[in-house]
C-alpha cells in the first residue's frame, strides 16, 4: 500500500496550508501521535476541510450518544460501503471506546452478529437501512427505534452520523485514501 494519505489527488504539504488547518493538524498530531491521513487528504481543498472537521466535532462532542455509539455506527456504515479507510482508522476508535477488540471487526462485516444490546442493534439496523435504501426510511423505523429506549435527540444524531459517514465514505474512496499503519493495530489488546 502507498504511504500516502491518498493516491487519486496530490496531497499537500502540510506547511503550504492555511495557519488554521496547520493548527488543527499538529492537534490532532499530538493527540494520537501521528497524523491521521484523513488530515492530510482533505487538505488538498482548505475551504471543505473546515465545514468537514467542524461538523465531524459537531456530531462526537454534542449528542447524547456516548462515543463508543457513535463509532459503531461510523464503523457499521462503512463496512456496508466498503470504505477501507473510515473501518480501519475508526474501527481502531470503536475498539478504543469499547475495550473489546473483537467488535470492530464484527460491525465492519455484520453487525448482526456482534454481541449487542437490543437498543444498539436497532440503532445499527436504522443506520444500515438509512445507508442502503433511505427512501424506504418511514416513521414505523423511528418507532423502533424510540421502543427500544432513544429519544428524538438520539434518532436524530443516529441519522446525522449515518448521513455524515455516508458523504465521508465516498469521498474517502473516491480519493483512495489510505490508513496510517498505526491503525490497524490500535487497540487490539484491550481485554474483551
Amino acid at each position: 500500500m502507498s504511504d500516502e494519505a491518498m493516491t487519486n489527488f496530490p496531497v499537500p504539504d502540510v506547511e503550504d496550508l492555511p495557519e488554521d488547518l496547520r493548527e488543527r493538524i499538529a492537534e490532532e498530531t499530538e493527540r494520537a501521535g501521528f497524523t491521521p491521513n484523513v488530515f492530510r487528504a482533505f487538505g488538498y481543498k482548505p475551504s471543505h476541510f473546515r465545514p468537514f472537521f467542524q461538523y465531524h466535532d459537531a456530531l462526537v462532542e454534542d449528542t447524547p450518544l456516548d462515543r463508543e455509539e457513535v463509532e459503531m455506527i461510523v464503523v457499521t456504515v462503512s463496512g456496508v460501503n466498503d470504505c477501507l479507510y473510515c473501518v480501519v482508522a475508526h474501527g481502531a476508535l470503536c475498539r478504543f471506546y469499547s475495550e473489546r477488540p473483537k467488535l470492530a471487526d464484527q460491525l465492519a462485516t455484520n453487525h448482526r452478529a456482534a454481541d449487542l444490546s437490543e437498543r444498539r442493534k436497532a440503532m445499527l439496523d436504522f443506520a444500515v437501512k438509512l445507508t442502503e435504501k433511505p427512501g424506504r426510511v418511514t416513521e414505523d423505523d423511528m418507532a423502533v427505534l424510540r421502543e427500544v429506549g432513544l429519544t428524538d435527540e438520539e434518532i436524530w444524531d443516529v441519522g446525522s452520523v449515518t448521513a455524515f459517514f455516508n458523504l465521508s465514505n465516498r469521498m474517502a474512496t473516491m480519493a483512495n485514501m489510505r490508513p496510517n499503519d498505526e491503525f490497524y493495530t490500535f487497540a487490539r489488546e484491550t481485554a474483551e
